[in-house]
């Protein structure tokens, strides 16, 4: 994806983002439950150290410097006090995110924790043009966006556009993307369900929004006519959106003890964070309690890191969150519980034992 004056052309190349899988729900949940759980959707939990590692060292796009671009673009999401953390590694084994740089598959990225369903040989994430642009830069926190779990914002239902399918279609096929219609409709046609996406309007100057030529939009005509330029930085409502899923951690998690429940007074997407350290090595079980969708999710520390150990969901389920684990005497475990939805009367818990 070269800026659109390399290509000699009025649109430039886009993110092509991989189907991003959806929850399979019983068709008898009401209708907030089903809209909670969508919303949380592939979001991490907070707190989550997200490694990342390069399958290459610049691919056929470039050398060594597209690799410092991607580093830069994890910095800038990072300073916004956020409560994600990145962390390059050499062994893309023990990555969560895999970074390849290959021309002909262009840029894209699985969104948020899809990337955990991808073998640990394949990328997860690539870049298929220069990166040491302004569109290149652009492109890189784009792609990141997705990887902490965020959407395409032109196919924000709330956005109101109106395409001209077949303008578009047409325009896509050719150069420099040359997308098959499927491809197009995924990306620019479809719009997402209400129940996916941040905040109740577009933002066309996201970093997750394209930028079109004139002539593909009908409405709203303003953009039609003028068309909507590739945003090239984070913008407002990004950092807003983005410090509302993953707000800064301020406190150490509160200590969980053996055989006592504690009160999770969390609302939907909020997440409640405990540390365990067992005084015997055995198997335990640690679960919620109560009518409550959840994803607990359990981190062993290691040199002074929290890796990912185990999770559960029971979202959609009339069940609770339940994981059965060996745990190490005097070791430090964490485990963070993000609420979907409170679907019950008689709230929820956490226990271990």
């Amino acid at each position: 994806m070269d800026t659109p004056v390399e290509y000699e052309t009025k649109i430039p190349r886009y993110c092509a983002q991989p189907a991003q899988t959806q929850p399979v729900l019983r068709p008898d949940l009401g209708p907030d439950r089903v809209a909670a759980i969508q919303m949380v959707g592939t979001k991490w939990v907070n707190g989550t150290v997200l490694h990342y590692a390069f399958l290459d060292r610049g691919g056929d796009i470039g050398g060594p410097e597209q690799l410092d671009e991607v580093r830069h673009a994890f910095d800038k999401w990072k300073s916004l006090g956020i409560g994600l953390e990145f962390r390059e590694v050499d062994d893309p084994a023990d990555a969560e995110i895999r970074i390849a740089f290959i021309e002909r598959e262009g840029s894209a990225s699985f969104v948020g924790t899809d990337a955990l369903t991808i073998a640990t040989t394949e990328h997860t994430m690539t870049f298929g043009w220069k990166l040491n642009t302004p569109y290149g830069r652009a492109t890189a926190l784009h792609e990141i966006g997705h990887a902490i779990g965020f959407a395409h914002e032109h196919q924000n239902p709330f956005a109101g556009i109106v395409w001209d399918d077949e303008a578009v279609y047409t325009e896509l096929a050719g150069l420099p993307n040359e997308w098959p219609r499927e491809v197009t409709f995924h990306n620019i046609l479809r719009k997402l369900s209400k129940t996916q996406v941040a905040g109740s309007a577009w933002d066309p100057e996201s970093i997750m929004e394209y930028g079109f030529p004139p002539g593909l939009i009908r409405k709203p005509e303003k953009y039609g006519r003028e068309g909507i330029e590739s945003p090239l930085d984070l913008s407002a409502v990004d950092k807003d959106h983005v410090l509302r899923w993953y707000p800064a951690l301020v406190a150490r998690p509160a200590r969980l003890e053996p055989f006592q429940s504690y009160p999770l007074q969390l609302s939907s997407g909020e997440q409640a964070d405990f540390e365990i350290v067992p005084t015997e090595t055995r198997k335990y079980e640690i679960g919620t309690f109560g009518q409550a969708d959840a994803n607990l999710v359990l981190f062993e520390e290691r040199d002074g890191e929290p890796r990912y150990l185990t999770a559960e969901n029971d979202s959609g389920q009339d069940r609770n969150s339940r994981i059965g684990v060996r745990l190490v005497k005097g070791r430090r475990y964490v485990a963070r519980v993000r609420l979907y939805s409170a679907w019950g009367g008689g709230g929820a818990a956490l226990m271990y034992w």
